[in-house]
């Protein structure tokens, strides 16, 4: 009786051999090229979010009585992009508009990925929560 539970066994087929085996390692490449992507993507966006908070900081900064130029607005955004890692030719335009100060901040970097490259395109514009003080 204990045998023939055993011989009920269906028996594996040759071409049946090594397919979970396949199948791990079709599932750990996949994983693994998940992982590469968002070890080269997940810091250049994180930084991004970061300097969107640093702009809008910057603008509220500027338009605080006494108020800033903008020269110095866009001497700051500058400045504080060396701490975000991020692209020294990036184009930085500062406005006065209906009483705020207005930073529009823009820079591509290219991101390698598994079989391509990826153009990361940043383009923000802060504006300043207050009114700007009349000189």
């Amino acid at each position: 009786m204990i045998f023939a539970k055993h011989e009920r066994r269906r028996r594996c087929d040759s071409s049946e051999w090594g397919g979970a085996r396949f199948n791990f390692i079709i599932i750990v490449l996949l994983i693994a090229l998940v992982g590469y992507s968002a070890y080269n993507f997940a810091p250049v966006a994180y930084n991004a979010y970061l300097f969107k908070d640093f702009m809008q900081e910057t603008v509220n900064k500027a338009a605080f009585p006494p108020g800033q130029e903008n020269d110095w607005i866009a001497q700051q955004l500058r400045v504080g992009a060396k701490d975000y890692d991020l692209p020294p030719d990036m184009n930085v335009n500062v406005q006065r508009e209906d009483g705020r100060i207005t930073a529009r901040v823009q820079w591509s970097r290219p991101i390698s990925l598994p079989g391509f490259i990826y153009e990361y395109k940043f383009d923000h514009t802060a504006r300043s929560s207050g009114f700007i003080n009349p000189r």
